[in-house]
């Protein structure tokens, strides 16, 4: 299994729309609304890294309202 951690700028005043649209994919399992130079956090859970990249340019990237992402990915001890 593969962790991330996606880091998300949106355009100003759609952190809400964003949030809601991210809420629906099965993938991110957590998801945390945050002041400061990212507008929210979410972890993602997927069965290999290449999963994991997919959700992150096919889901989440693509969402309107999403200016820019940092992913870091993890793994599970």
């Amino acid at each position: 299994m593969a962790i991330g951690y996606v880091l998300i700028t949106t355009t100003p005043s759609k952190e809400h729309e964003v949030y809601n649209a991210l809420s629906k994919i099965e993938e991110v399992v957590e998801l945390t609304p945050l002041f400061g130079e990212f507008d929210l956090i979410a972890k993602i859970e997927a069965e290999d890294l290449n999963r994991l990249g997919l959700v992150v340019v096919e889901h989440i990237r693509s969402t309107a309202g999403v200016v820019d992402t940092k992913t870091l990915t993890g793994i599970k001890f």
